[in-house]
């Protein structure tokens, strides 16, 4: 039994921290949202009224936080100035590369072991503990880190030393965005060309089209009965998440000097879809503004 501070209990916090939880560790859980932390404590965990509570005894702190400057925030002010020196720091967070490394230059000053850990998988994933998680740490950390993700995970790879984990989050989910447009934009071809969508997806699965968006997310109802599309695109992976990744891919990018140009057409249409007042929505709901059914959403 490993004593966890877990710090962020919200859309996909939340379910991490159970699922630590569910595995028979101690977890003392905090969140600014007081529903949040009760939500929590009914799935096993135990309140902590402060960051600085909650790390105090801990083995291991596992941080699921919005952006770079919650997690430089968190770890400089509450973390590492009240966190045992021997517990294993790991930051879930989705954030810019940048941040990521100056959290773990922090940590290693301060004598800590941290790890960058963004996941992939969304909500769904995240309460039936089968997250994809890709890490950025030193390779001698690599093994205890993916111990302690263990309960929360379908697999942990390593991507490479600090920073290599939101690297490879951003870059698999410009893909990921990009190829669901390219989804989308043929299932609503097909459709304005006679072709039923069942049969559509039984030949792009099937064959060279072939992709996740298809055969694990498809964007219409019916071929992927655990797919957003069949809730009305409730659930899954909100637009406004999608569409912060999208801008981290961007940002990247140019102080990389790499060219990403379906990257940034991929941004501006999913940063129109939002605007349009759909950032909740799964972002394979992105089909009904091609097709030009948007009243359906409402």
């Amino acid at each position: 039994m490993t004593r966890i501070a877990f710090i962020g209990l919200g859309n996909m916090g939340g379910g991490m921290a159970a699922n630590q939880a569910k595995a028979q560790h101690q977890v003392a859980a905090f969140d600014l949202s007081e529903a949040a932390v009760a939500r929590a404590v009914e799935h096993g965990c135990r309140a902590a009224g402060s960051v600085a509570e909650a790390v105090k005894d801990a083995e291991v702190v596992i941080t699921m936080l919005p952006a770079g400057a919650h997690v430089r925030a968190v770890y400089g002010d509450h973390v590492l100035p009240h966190a045992p020196k021997s517990a294993l720091l790991i930051d879930c967070s989705t954030i810019d590369v940048e941040s990521a490394r100056a959290v773990a230059k922090q940590a290693a000053e301060a004598g800590f072991r941290f790890a960058d850990a963004p996941v992939s998988g969304g909500t769904a994933a995240a309460d039936a503990g089968t997250l994809a998680f890709m890490v950025g740490c030193e390779a001698a950390d690599f093994a205890v880190v993916e111990a302690a993700l263990q309960p929360m995970a379908r697999v942990v790879i390593h991507a490479g030393s600090s920073g290599a984990g939101q690297a490879a989050k951003i870059c698999n989910n410009m893909l990921l965005g990009i190829s669901m447009l390219g989804t989308c934009e043929a299932f609503a071809l097909a459709e304005k060309l006679g072709l039923e969508a069942d049969r559509f997806f039984e030949i792009a699965s099937k064959s060279s089209g072939q992709c996740w968006s298809i055969t694990s997310y498809c964007p219409v109802p019916g071929p992927v009965p655990a797919a957003p599309s069949n809730r009305g695109y409730a659930g899954g992976f909100a637009t406004a998440m999608m569409l912060k990744d999208l801008k981290l891919a961007q940002d990247a990018a140019a102080k990389a000097g790499a060219a990403t140009p379906l990257g940034a057409q991929a941004e501006a249409l999913y940063a129109l879809f939002e605007r349009l007042g759909h950032g909740g929505k799964d972002f394979s709901a992105v089909i009904q503004m091609l097709r030009g059914q948007l009243d359906a959403l409402n």
